[in-house]
């Protein structure tokens, strides 16, 4: 990591560092590691989130739409970092040598609802229902009354037909741009808030900042991210049980790369 520094208007004594690809693998190797050191916490975490998941995908059965299970499963994935903050307080933990242990780090969490990042649940959820309505509105615009009843046959639309294939083009470019947006606002300014008594439009325009300045390695990640994630929901969300740990530590990490603390 170089030297050189970016100005911005962040609070006194923090700066944004410049960073290289080199950054983003070490932070995902010390999330690894940090994984390792605390298996119990990142399964506790990463399973309150597959579950989560598996819980929308049988309420959506139960009633009777199954068509947005697979956008609610690729949706899912943009609340993480949300639920990531016990994470970030295991890696923060670690890192000052501090005792960890359920009750410090729970009672940590919880008093998050009366600091910013409450405030950064409400950008997140809203993110998250702004995906799910354009969605339905696409579905609407090419799909039309003609949307299955049943997952395996939505699946069969929306990959043999043309009106499906279009569907699913510019789904994927409009997701994408969603996703990259929820990305900036959120990779650094989640764990900033934990760290710093900061208010979250400054944390959020903080992130985006250190993404602008930082485009190849912060884009880097957001794709490593994308990529995992996506691949963890594959077998029924389990593969979140470990996913998730792992980049959330690695996230930490990363922001503890990007932003110093004179």
């Amino acid at each position: 990591m170089e030297e050189q520094v970016i100005q911005t208007a962040l609070p006194p004594k923090m700066r944004i560092n410049r960073l290289e690809i080199k950054d983003v693998t070490g932070a995902l190797a010390e999330g690894v590691r940090d994984f390792r050191r605390f298996p119990l916490f990142g399964l506790f975490f990463g399973g309150i989130y597959a579950l989560g998941g598996l819980f929308i995908v049988v309420m959506l059965s139960l009633y009777h739409q199954p068509w947005m299970i697979i956008p609610v499963a690729i949706g899912f994935p943009l609340i993480g970092p949300f639920v990531a903050v016990g994470l970030y307080e295991i890696s923060r933990r670690h890192e000052r040598g501090e005792p960890i242990s359920w009750r410090g780090v729970l009672t940590e969490v919880f008093r998050q609802r009366e600091r910013q990042l409450s405030w950064m649940a409400f950008a997140v959820l809203f993110i998250f229902w702004i995906w799910i309505y354009q969605v339905r509105l696409l579905l609407a615009l090419f799909l039309g009354f003609k949307i299955p009843a049943s997952l395996a046959a939505f699946a069969t639309v929306v990959t043999t037909t043309p009106e499906g294939m279009l569907f699913l083009m510019v789904g994927t470019l409009v997701g994408a741009v969603i996703a990259t947006v929820l990305f900036s606002l959120t990779v650094i300014s989640m764990p900033l808030l934990l760290d710093h008594d900061i208010d979250f439009v400054t944390a959020m325009l903080t992130s985006i900042r250190t993404v602008v300045e930082n485009p190849v390695p912060m884009l880097t990640f957001g794709l490593v991210v994308a990529v995992t994630a996506f691949l963890a929901l594959l077998p029924f969300f389990a593969g979140l049980f470990v996913a998730l740990p792992i980049l959330g530590h690695a996230t930490w990490h990363l922001y503890r790369r990007a932003i110093a603390s004179e």
